[in-house]
Parts: C-alpha cells; sequence; structure tokens
C-alpha cells in the first residue's frame, strides 16, 4: 500500500509535535454489472410489499456491531423490530442478545434471515469480507432484501458493494449518518439516504427506529459526499470547543458555568454541546469517537477535496492537532481529547 508521511508545526516555538503515517487504502476491484435474470420482476414486487401488512416489522440484520452499530441494534430492538447482529468480538454480540437480538455466527447467516441489512463497519477490508468474502452477505442475501451501506468510506468501496448485489438484483444503499456515538445511543442521528429512492422510502420505517430524521440527498454516492461536509465541520467544531475550553479555564473561569452558560447562548455548537463535558472533567473515556478511528475519516475528508478542487482552509489547521492527539497516547480515546494537547502548550517550557 502507498504511505503518506505527514509533519505538522503548531506554534510559534516550531516544535514538531507528531509525525504519522496513514495508510492510502488502494481501491479494490467490485463485481462486474450483470443483467438481471428474468425473475427480477419477481423481486421488484416481492420489494413493494416488504413493508406492507404484517412485515411492517421487517428482521434487520445489522452487520458490524461496533459504537454506532450496536446503538442501531439496540434501538430497533426497542422500537419493535426482529434484529439478527454480526459482530468479530464476543462482547457486542452479548450485548445484542442481552438486548433481545439474535446472534449471527457470519454475515451470511445475517443474510439468511435479514429482510434490511445495515452495514456498520470501520474499514474497507472489513467491508470487503462482510459482502463477498467466503461467508460473505452476498452467498445468503435474500431476493427481497434492501443493502444499506452506513459507513465513512471512500466513494469506489460504497461503488464496490452496490455492483457486488447488483449481480443479484439486490438495491445498495448508500446511507451514513450524521451524530456520535453518544447521539446514536439516544436516536439523535440524522441519516444520509442516497440512491434508489423508491427503496429508500420503503424501509424509512427502519430508519425511523434509530434515527431522528432521515433526508434523502440524491443519487447514489450523494450521502457520503454529503457525510464528507458534515464531518468537515465536525472537525473544526470540535477544535473551537476545545480551544474555547482552554481559553476559559486560563482566563480563571469556572468551567462547568462556562459550559452551561455558552450551551444556552449563540456561541454554542452540537460539537461544544457533545463533547464539551468531556473536555471539562478532562476525562476522555469511553470514546464517542476513537482518535484513531476519526484519522481515517479526516484522510477522507482531505483525498475528497483535493479532488474537487476545494479549498479547506480551517480544516487543514485543525488537522495537526488530531495527529498530536494520535501520537501522544490518546489514539483510543475520545476526538475531545484534543483538548488535552492544547492544554499541554499552555504548560511552561523546561
Amino acid at each position: 500500500m502507498a504511505m503518506k508521511r505527514w509533519s505538522f508545526f503548531l506554534d510559534d516555538r516550531s516544535i514538531i509535535l507528531a509525525s504519522v503515517r496513514l495508510v492510502n487504502y488502494a481501491p479494490f476491484k467490485g463485481a462486474a454489472r450483470t443483467t438481471r435474470s428474468p425473475k427480477a420482476s419477481e423481486r421488484r414486487r416481492a420489494r413493494r410489499n416488504i413493508m406492507s401488512g404484517t412485515a411492517d416489522r421487517p428482521t434487520v440484520g445489522v452487520v458490524g456491531l461496533g459504537i454506532m452499530g450496536l446503538s442501531y441494534a439496540r434501538n430497533l430492538r426497542e422500537a419493535g423490530f426482529p434484529v439478527i447482529g454480526f459482530d468479530v468480538a464476543q462482547a457486542p454480540l452479548d450485548a445484542l442478545r442481552a438486548a433481545g437480538g439474535e446472534v449471527a455466527s457470519s454475515p451470511r447467516a445475517v443474510a439468511e434471515k435479514a429482510d434490511v441489512v445495515l452495514i456498520a463497519l470501520a474499514s474497507v477490508d472489513a467491508l470487503k469480507s462482510a459482502c463477498g468474502g467466503d461467508e460473505g452477505l452476498i452467498h445468503a442475501i435474500r431476493p427481497d432484501a434492501v443493502v444499506c451501506e452506513m459507513g465513512t468510506f471512500p466513494l469506489y468501496a460504497k461503488e464496490y458493494v452496490q455492483k457486488l448485489f447488483e449481480t443479484k438484483g439486490i438495491p445498495v444503499l448508500d446511507c451514513p449518518v450524521s451524530g456520535t456515538g453518544a447521539q446514536a445511543a439516544v436516536r439523535d442521528l440524522v441519516v444520509y439516504a442516497s440512491g434508489d429512492k423508491d427503496a429508500a422510502d420503503r424501509i424509512r420505517p427502519v430508519f425511523d427506529g434509530f434515527a431522528r430524521n432521515t433526508r434523502y440527498v440524491g443519487a447514489f454516492g450523494a450521502g457520503i459526499k454529503l457525510k464528507f461536509v458534515a464531518n468537515l465541520l465536525v472537525t473544526i467544531h470540535n477544535l473551537a470547543a476545545a480551544e474555547a475550553m482552554v481559553l476559559a479555564e486560563q482566563s480563571g473561569l469556572d468551567l462547568n458555568m462556562v459550559y452551561d452558560a455558552i450551551s444556552d447562548g449563540a456561541g454554542t455548537s452540537r460539537m461544544f454541546e457533545v463533547r464539551g463535558k468531556m473536555m471539562v472533567d478532562e476525562h476522555y473515556l469511553p470514546p464517542q469517537m476513537k482518535v484513531e478511528v476519526y484519522m481515517k475519516d479526516i484522510q477522507l475528508i482531505t483525498e475528497f477535496a483535493t479532488a474537487v478542487r476545494a479549498p479547506t482552509p480551517l480544516m487543514a489547521a485543525s488537522v495537526p492537532y488530531y495527529v498530536a492527539a494520535l501520537a501522544s497516547g490518546h489514539e483510543a480515546e475520545d476526538t475531545a481529547a484534543i483538548h488535552a494537547v492544547l492544554k499541554e502548550m499552555t504548560q511552561p517550557k523546561g
């Protein structure tokens, strides 16, 4: 794989705080387009009925039970949906079982029972394996199923999934979400649904089971493009919240008062409200989004902006602080840990 080395200077002391290597994911070849089988019309008719009659609560499969996927599964169970899930780790499987969900031994086993499949994985390699591997979804996907790719990945990875399932006439939606892990736990998410609008409309009740709103944003791929735009803002606003908290502390203000007052005024942001208390407490666990995982998102935003020739000066100015958090031992903590990086910069030299 090609590797990229980034080094950054954070202040007028010209101290290099971090130098990390980020992986450039190489595109993998997807399945070729094929002509639909003679039974394609039958499958389309079956899909039109997916949400009708006693099927108003279709079985939902969740592949990937991390911070986000497990929240989807739990909230769907609470909303009355049958849920079957898979993860490579045992702990989230136990949590799903405790929530009343069914545990599957593989993505293929999920596909055998699910009417709607939500894919919530952390890497392109995991996505490829879960969809097209030996025990992948493609080998047992139901003819009336809808597949929703929920992750933050390059567009080519989303298109791989779309083309793979096209070989069986299965619609795939690109459906990233806006919101953190803490927001996912309380259904405070917005789904950016893109792709086949008919399919998106039919499974809207599923989205309503784990999100407060769903926006249909256009043709396949529009969802992930919008997510890049949203995450650019998250990156900047998170740093702005940390900067404000450090300024308040250096000024001698009570930080709990600052958090309450700013949250109630014009200077607030969703990131300040979600992560400000973690900064007040200087406790960045459990993570809503790990620094080491978010670095992937930062790279994707940067590469996407470069590809479309969009200037991103504030994004570029923010990145070094996330890199410093990664390099200084905060990789498994929430991205609110950039607050610790700024606090360290207030300490006297020597």
